[in-house]
């Protein structure tokens, strides 16, 4: 069969979107070949409920190892651009794992801003094993605090992202028995006042990406717990693929804004049930 798809990134962050409604099975074994073949982080399947206000979106990722991830930063923001092409819609409501998240696509129809959930910092919400919250603690040679922002994050502060061998660095973390659905790392550089450079290994990526929404927000989210940053202002970070937008408030969910960009369209063969 041949799957139609729509490619976009978001910094940098690459996304295939397919309707819902095309494949329905087999997602997993989809997502492995899919993702290899045309280069990208992972397959966002999308389904439209536009009787709804604002209108609905049904938002499942699955990842380059198969794996499906509760909530995605860019990749929100790719759903909302897509399904504003769709619909012509501005606002709508993402149906995630994580929760419904609220997302606005701006006058610009490229720029979008997405509801995230409230940062925590609860170790049974992340989840890691620690008494209490993990904050500033050394763990394999990093000195990380954990928090979750839709998906968990064990996030390091440094002097300089530029140099560090990242996989290398991660991979122990990545996987350390004290995080029991894994989690994803990412390190952080103070440049100035509310603004700071990332770098993260994802998870189900089991690489680094241009672009971690998610891990922008958790940067933003300890950079404020640990007064570097002012809640409810604008904190500008900046992955390799552009700079992300993030405000964390003192009460209430943070929000993601940032560029979204259209790549390609096309099909892609898959025989279902083969793997």
């Amino acid at each position: 069969m041949n799957v139609p798809y729509r490619q976009y990134h978001g910094t940098g962050n690459a996304f295939a979107v397919v309707e819902a409604a095309a494949l329905e099975t087999d997602r997993a074994a989809f997502a492995q070949s899919a993702c290899v073949e045309l280069g990208v982080d992972g397959i966002l399947f999308l389904e439209l409920d536009p009787e709804t206000e604002p209108t609905r979106v049904g938002f499942t990722l699955y990842q380059p190892d198969g794996s499906t991830a509760e909530m995605c930063g860019n990749g929100a923001r790719v759903a909302a651009r897509w399904a504003h092409e769709q619909t012509g819609d501005w606002k709508f409501r993402l149906e995630t794992p994580a929760g419904d998240r609220l997302a606005e696509v701006d006058a610009d129809e490229t720029n979008v801003t997405v509801e995230m959930g409230e940062p925590s910092f609860e170790p049974a919400e992340i989840p890691v094993e620690s008494e209490g919250p993990m904050i500033e603690e050394p763990f394999e040679g990093l000195t990380i605090s954990a928090v979750n922002t839709g998906v968990p994050h064990a996030v390091a502060f440094l002097r300089s992202v530029e140099e560090v061998a990242l996989e290398a660095m991660a991979q122990p973390i990545r996987y350390a028995d004290e995080f029991p659905a894994g989690t994803n790392v990412t390190v952080a550089e103070y440049v100035g006042p509310s603004e700071f450079r990332q770098r993260t290994y994802e998870r189900g990526v089991e690489d680094e990406t241009q672009s971690c929404g998610t891990g922008a927000v958790a940067i933003a989210a300890v950079a404020v717990r640990q007064e570097l940053a002012a809640a409810g202002e604008p904190i500008e970070v900046s992955p390799p693929g552009g700079t992300l937008t993030v405000t964390v408030p003192a009460d209430g969910p943070a929000t993601l804004a940032g560029p979204t960009a259209f790549e390609r369209e096309g099909t892609v063969e898959f025989e279902a049930g083969s793997r």
